[in-house]
């Protein structure tokens, strides 16, 4: 099994909709999502997207290197 973190600081729904689609496109399947918060507000500020890939070379590289 094969893992992959994507950090991004641009934490809308159009962001987080590309991030799942362009991996997913990839070989990578979405496994999980944490959102950052600060103290002095609920909006997150940052989120860690994990995706998982079939060790035996599914995924297929960086999709465009976007919020990587």
């Amino acid at each position: 099994m094969t893992y992959k973190v994507i950090e991004t600081s641009t934490v809308t729904d159009e962001e987080i909709e590309h991030l799942v689609n362009d991996w997913g496109s990839n070989g990578y399947v979405f496994a999980s999502i944490h959102f950052v918060t600060s103290p002095a507000s609920r909006r997150p500020v940052m989120a860690f997207l994990f995706f998982t890939a079939p060790e035996d070379g599914a995924a297929q590289g960086s999709a465009g290197r976007r919020g990587a």
